[in-house]
């Protein structure tokens, strides 16, 4: 697996990082521990060295089955995981103050068995809570040594802009994917100008993008992809446009849907670093086979013209949702 820089950062990753939400959290029941470890090791074991997490998570439950998992080889992982909603639950809003940003990374290096946090993203902006006042609890963390790199999530131009004027941003997570592309123009720019890395989570637009969805796809009762109108029946019968031609696309490379999906991410810069998540080790096998396919420039092309013709249904998030993200 290559390796890729998060911008001016210096933070060295693997190509293709794990989000390992799932695996305790938003897409149904959590998966056996066993088979949760024995698929974040195999992770490992096929190259991938950036894994993703959040207090959010299941309440710090993602964080726990992430350090047992990577104990073994915690020096050779990047860690990420995140702040920022009251008492780690996100029905409760937002909660960046500096004493709880603290109080979240302590509790964070006991679950993850280690003694620092590689990259603490600020999971949504707080607009309670002054940026700067953000950025500068952040900065103090980096210099007692707990944190060694500041991120942010989903977060807007002039907050990006206002976090990075008092603690350098490492790298933005954001949605980012073939059938969410509103990045591309104003927020890539910006991390092009300040030197910030990008880490798309959802590449696979939450599995549509798979071609393992379709419009008669039903989801477990706790899957919040039930209440993202994209995913309604109507709107997932209509974005199988999308889907039809990256299969026709990935036929003619021997690759899958997803690996198409993938390494169209992994060529749009080289400071990009995915993160798909799966509960499936035939998924992360996959997934992971995405980072040796290399499209031309002719592959690029005959992507863009093929998906410039289809106009993706449904917005990605339902109202309450959207109204944290971009600030």
């Amino acid at each position: 697996m290559q390796k890729r820089i998060l911008g001016k950062s210096g933070l060295e990753v693997s190509a293709l990082g794990l989000g390992c939400m799932g695996l305790s959290y938003g897409y149904g029941p959590a998966t056996d521990k066993a088979e949760a470890i024995k698929l974040i090791r195999t992770a490992y074991e096929h190259g991938v060295t950036f894994f993703d997490t959040a207090e959010a998570y299941a309440q710090g439950a993602n964080e726990a089955l992430l350090g047992e998992a990577l104990e073994p080889f915690r020096d050779q992982v990047v860690i990420a995981t995140k702040f920022g909603f009251r008492e780690g639950d996100v029905t409760k809003g937002q909660d960046s103050r500096p004493q709880r940003i603290r109080e979240v990374a302590d509790a964070a290096l006991k679950r993850l068995k280690t003694d620092r946090i590689d990259l603490f993203y600020q999971h949504r902006v707080d607009p309670d809570v002054p940026m700067e006042d953000v950025a500068g609890a952040v900065k103090d963390l980096i210099q007692q040594g707990k944190v060694k790199h500041f991120g942010m999530s989903e977060a807007g131009a002039q907050s990006i802009r206002s976090a990075h004027a008092v603690q350098p941003v490492a790298a933005l997570q954001s949605e980012y994917s073939l059938w969410w592309r509103e990045p591309e123009a104003e927020i890539f720019p910006l991390l092009e100008e300040l030197g910030i890395g990008f880490v798309p989570f959802s590449p696979l637009g939450k599995g549509f993008l798979t071609g393992a969805i379709s419009e008669t796809t039903s989801f477990d009762k706790s899957d919040f992809r039930n209440v993202v109108p994209r995913f309604s029946e109507e709107n997932r019968k209509a974005n199988q446009a999308l889907v039809d031609v990256l299969k026709q696309v990935a036929a003619g490379l021997g690759a899958t849907p997803a690996q198409v999906a993938l390494a169209w991410l992994l060529a749009q810069k080289p400071w990009i670093a995915p993160i798909p998540g799966t509960t499936k080790l035939h998924r992360l096998e996959e997934n992971i086979g995405a980072a040796a396919l290399q499209l031309t420039a002719d592959d690029l092309r005959k992507i863009e013209s093929a998906v410039a013709d289809v106009a993706v249904q449904g917005d990605r998030y339902p109202a309450h949702l959207q109204a944290r993200v971009g600030r």
